[in-house]
């Protein structure tokens, strides 16, 4: 039974809080009530049985010791509107669980937050890490984290911050806060901006499950379109870092241990997205994902393919870094030369002087020009800059490769 009672909790767990969030609407008091009814679950379910219905079992019980805990505290304003959940019937329970995780999520993302908040907020409630595992991931001191978090639930309960999805006039904005969070939490997992680790498998595996659970709930375009970038990255894991440590390139990747499963998922989800014709940003990546996904090596990637998707991703989302990323794909296409001059041009605009994989870049076309000094001044730049080990180490051997060639 205790087993039984341990998979329940890893099922029902979030979607039990979810749905007190909106009875209670107290992010603490709701997570204390869980814990309540699952310590409860624990004792009665082994003399009693499993009851018919966990999820509604726990849910009401959760709800009593809420409101017990109210009483006890005299907190009799806070009593008011607590309405008891009603069990739904079968045909709607789905529907029940669906509408309240969606509010969980578009609440913990709303844009009177800072996007530091939105994001510890989706790990803490959404997903329910430990503030201790989302400190880590941010690398800061897990009081700190706390003091984040509490402020982020003050700010939810001071400023009226509804527990609800946005109607139709003002879903499409909110959907793209919500799917910026996630892909921020998968970027941050997937290529860590600091530490020992390049990656980091918690916050990639969490933000799939959430573009997962969002694709399930909300299967827009775009949703499919992000869910599909994440898979088609996260199918090369095994192959971004050598036996010895070291960082891998695309170009010397091992494709054969790509995980194939992932990015049929991926493709598919994609084309999907695509043929819908309301795809945005993320589709555009992820189509770019694609094209490197059916490369069967380095040398038969189609990049007059990549630097066209890249050219419709600057006009969906302009940015410096899109830029660069053309910039790469341009010097694949046509040499290293003309990627050198979008690269020099984009740095002499001064938006990417303090970013380290500008100055990587231009290390590197200086290299396959022959170009070393400059390529070395390149790389000692990008070195100084970097904060992530695994890169520094890659920069570091880029040097010693240098001061080789030229003793």
């Amino acid at each position: 039974m205790l087993n039984q009672i341990a998979i329940i909790y890893h099922q029902e767990a979030r979607r039990v809080f979810a749905t007190l969030v909106r009875l209670l609407r107290d992010f603490d008091l709701a997570e204390d009530a869980l814990q309540e009814a699952f310590t409860a679950a624990m004792q009665q379910w082994p003399r009693d049985g499993l009851p018919h219905n966990p999820r509604a079992w726990l849910v009401s019980a959760a709800r009593f010791k809420a409101i017990d805990r109210l009483r006890r505290e005299a907190r009799l304003e806070s009593l008011e509107g607590l309405e008891e959940e009603p069990v739904a019937p079968p045909e709607k329970e789905q529907e029940t669980i669906v509408d309240d995780q969606l509010r969980l999520i578009f609440t913990c993302c709303h844009p009177a937050l800072a996007p530091e908040l939105q994001i510890a907020l989706t790990l803490r409630e959404v997903c329910g890490l430990t503030t201790e595992a989302i400190a880590t991931a941010f690398l800061v001191a897990p009081a700190t984290m706390a003091q984040r978090l509490v402020r982020g639930k003050a700010k939810i309960r001071h400023a009226g911050i509804p527990y609800e999805v946005p109607g139709p006039k003002r879903l499409s904005e909110r959907l793209q806060t919500v799917l910026t969070v996630i892909y921020l939490v998968f970027n941050e997992g997937y290529h860590a901006s600091s530490g020992d680790s390049i990656h980091r498998p918690d916050l990639v595996q969490e933000a799939i499950r959430l573009g997962r659970l969002l694709v399930e709930l909300l299967p827009e375009a775009e949703v499919k379109g992000l869910l599909a970038l994440m898979l088609l990255h996260h199918a090369r894991r095994a192959t971004r870092i050598s036996a010895e440590g070291d960082l891998l390139l695309l170009e010397d990747q091992d494709r054969t241990q790509w995980d194939q499963a992932l990015i049929c998922e991926g493709q598919t989800l994609l084309e999907s997205a695509l043929l819908s014709r309301q795809f945005g940003a993320f589709s555009v990546q992820a189509a770019i994902a694609a094209v490197h996904a059916e490369a069967p090596t380095a040398a038969a990637t189609d990049w007059t393919q990549i630097v066209a998707l890249y050219e419709v991703l600057l006009r969906l989302a302009p940015s410096p870094i899109v830029e660069l990323n053309r910039a790469v794909a341009v010097a694949m296409r046509e040499g290293p030369a003309a990627g050198l001059a979008l690269v020099d041009e984009l740095l002499n605009r001064g938006e990417l002087q303090h970013y380290h994989l500008a100055h990587a870049a231009k290390a590197d076309l200086h290299r396959r020009l022959d170009q070393q000094q400059a390529a070395r001044a390149c790389y000692l730049r990008a070195l100084e800059l970097a904060q992530q080990e695994v890169e520094k180490k890659f920069l570091r051997k880029r040097l010693d490769e240098i001061d080789i060639q030229r003793a």
